[in-house]
């Protein structure tokens, strides 16, 4: 089979920061840290404008939290804890003051349950305004809007469009969007919040970008946080390729182990620290076992893309997970801007 891979054709479909990162191979001008929290895993990222040219997303600071499992009460809080110290810290380095009047805003389709993250996001704001505008409450509150502008399939209008209007009338000092992202990879479904400071592009992980909603746009400093709830189907496939090829390793190394054949069948092979050998995976795959999991993508977007089958999936039990997101996210918020608040 002599058939020429061209990696161009391929655009990785991804809205994270950190797997944009994980893409290059020459890092000059990013810098990164990692921090473990709680098994929680924080990652923050800055990009000069060199660099962001290098990895294709805007110049400014990015962190990106990751965990595993939030259906647990007490995992949940400790998500939500982590991800208000971090909103926190976005907050004072745009230099955004404790008293500033904010606007959140919810994208997506509140009718596509992996779209209504920032729909059901609002539904947990504490909206603040109106109560500053009839007289003055007390100490740790600041004055909050909220608004769901739904999506142009429904409006008809450009959601940036719409947010500049809210903003000419409601004259706010700053602006947070909540939305839902398009990750590259199936383990950080639902399972990674991203923030940044550098605004957004509505739609841009499934490839339906819409107006960009920044500080360049609006006139004042745009926080965006997000969870991808959806991958593609290349993604998939390709994943599952990879987990074969930990698979077999782990079935070769452990299968024959006395120490392990009680329990093996019941060990997650994907934190076992095991690879499969490049002939092994030749021997397994015949042809395929050729291509390293860039071409290997490459090929099945190929395959899917000309049928229409790529398609955008999400686990079975988003609406469950949507509810315990937009929890986390939506109270987040709140304890993030309100100080008198200490608890959700």
């Amino acid at each position: 089979m002599n058939h020429e891979i061209d990696l161009n054709k391929y655009q990785i479909r991804t809205d994270l920061a950190l797997e944009a990162v994980e893409n290059v191979e020459d890092k000059t001008g990013i810098e990164e840290t990692t921090y473990e929290e709680d098994n929680i895993k924080v990652t923050e990222i800055t990009l000069n404008a060199e660099s962001a040219k290098t990895i294709q997303k805007k110049e400014g600071d990015y962190i990106t939290i990751e965990f595993k499992d939030i259906s647990d009460y007490q995992n949940r809080e400790r998500v939500k804890e982590i991800f208000t110290k971090y909103l926190k810290e976005l907050l004072e380095k745009d230099q955004i003051s404790k008293d500033a009047k904010g606007l959140i805003v919810g994208l997506g389709n509140r009718k596509s349950t992996p779209d209504a993250l920032g729909p059901l996001t609002i539904d947990q704001i504490l909206v603040t305004n109106h109560l500053f505008l009839l007289d003055t409450p007390e100490e740790g509150f600041r004055p909050v809007c909220a608004i769901a502008p739904g999506v142009m399939g429904e409006t008809g209008m450009e959601t940036s469009d719409l947010i500049q209007s809210v903003i000419r009338s409601t004259k706010p000092d700053f602006v947070i969007v909540v939305d839902a992202l398009a990750s590259q990879s199936i383990t950080r479904i639902n399972q990674t919040i991203q923030m940044s400071n550098t605004g957004i592009h509505p739609g841009s992980g499934i490839g339906n970008s819409r107006k960009e909603i920044s500080k360049e746009i609006l006139g004042i400093p745009v926080i965006a946080v997000g969870v991808p709830t959806v991958v593609d189907a290349v993604t998939v496939v390709s994943d599952t390729f990879q987990f074969l090829h930990k698979f077999y390793a782990f079935q070769k190394d452990f299968a024959n182990n006395p120490m392990h054949k009680m329990v093996h069948g019941q060990m997650n092979y994907l934190k076992q620290n095991i690879s499969i050998k490049e002939e092994e995976k030749k021997e397994l795959f015949g042809i395929l076992g050729n291509f390293n999991e860039e071409e290997t993508k490459v090929l099945i977007n190929e395959v899917l893309t000309p049928i229409g089958y790529n398609l955008m999936v999400t686990p079975k039990e988003v609406d469950f997970v949507m509810q315990n997101l937009s929890d986390v996210l939506g109270n987040g918020i709140n304890l993030a801007l309100h100080e008198k608040v200490t608890h959700l």
